[in-house]
């Protein structure tokens, strides 16, 4: 068994250490691109290296899959694996804004087991077993429990034509935050039409669904982790009584982009 104690110790203090580099608490910050439109920064790689020598230690038979470090396909043989981004929302960590988290889930058999995520900047901290619910910052949460697709929260910085029968609210850069969102009823509906790896949403996914949320990918099916390719199109997560609906609405558009 995990010492789960031990494990959300290790999350905050990579979080510490993400907090210790970020410019919005007056730190100077090295950044680069990886590839063009793809940023990184030192605190990036200085969190993964903390959390891959952290987590193998405390559970030594986890395989891992991180966005700073390379996909070692041997993974895909193990039952177990930790998912990782170590700063989800490097755009906004690099320009001091605080919509970025460490993201750390632990998976065994292609499902969640355990998510954490890390806002020092947001002075939150998600957590959720699979089967036990979700809680932010202790306490219990319950997602969107919305019933009309009209007028549904959406994170967004602005809303295409089609879809302005929806309410556009506070955009984190991270992907993770912006589930977690629908996991405490401060947004309705999240959802991507674009090609999305595991790390990005495996945490945040979690939560969601333990705080009640319904999560798939743009097309309604169910998500899997540890792939070979460690893709999926979209992520869909939102109150289960629209689901449907978000579903109908991006059809179209999802077959178009995928």
């Amino acid at each position: 068994m995990i010492d789960r104690s031990r494990l959300e110790t290790i999350v905050r203090e990579a979080g510490r250490i993400a907090y210790s580099r970020w410019p919005g608490a007056g730190h100077a910050l090295h950044s680069w691109d990886k590839t063009p439109g793809s940023p990184v920064s030192e605190a990036d790689l200085e969190v993964d290296r903390f959390l891959k020598r952290e987590l193998a230690r405390l559970l030594p038979s986890a395989a891992w899959l991180s966005e700073e470090t390379a996909d070692d396909k041997a993974r895909t043989a193990s039952g177990l694996i930790w998912l990782v981004d170590p700063i989800d929302g490097t755009r906004d960590f690099i320009a001091g804004r605080s919509g970025w988290a460490v993201s750390v889930a632990l998976v065994s058999g292609g499902r969640p087991l355990i998510g954490m995520l890390a806002a020092p900047a947001r002075g939150e901290d998600w957590v959720a077993v699979a089967g036990q619910g979700a809680v932010l910052n202790g306490l219990p949460i319950r997602a969107s429990t919305r019933t009309r697709f009209a007028g549904a929260r959406v994170p967004t910085y602005s809303l295409p034509k089609d879809d302005s029968d929806l309410v556009a609210v506070e955009q984190p850069n991270s992907i993770a935050l912006r589930i977690a969102m629908v996991a405490d009823d401060r947004a309705d509906l999240v959802a991507t039409l674009r090609w999305g790896f595991e790390w990005d949403i495996a945490a945040a996914a979690l939560i969601a669904r333990e705080a009640g949320a319904q999560v798939s990918d743009a097309f309604g099916n169910p998500l899997a982790y540890n792939k070979h390719d460690p893709r999926d199109f979209g992520v869909l997560v939102c109150s289960p009584a629209i689901h449907a609906a978000a579903v109908e609405r991006l059809a179209e558009r999802a077959k178009a982009l995928r």
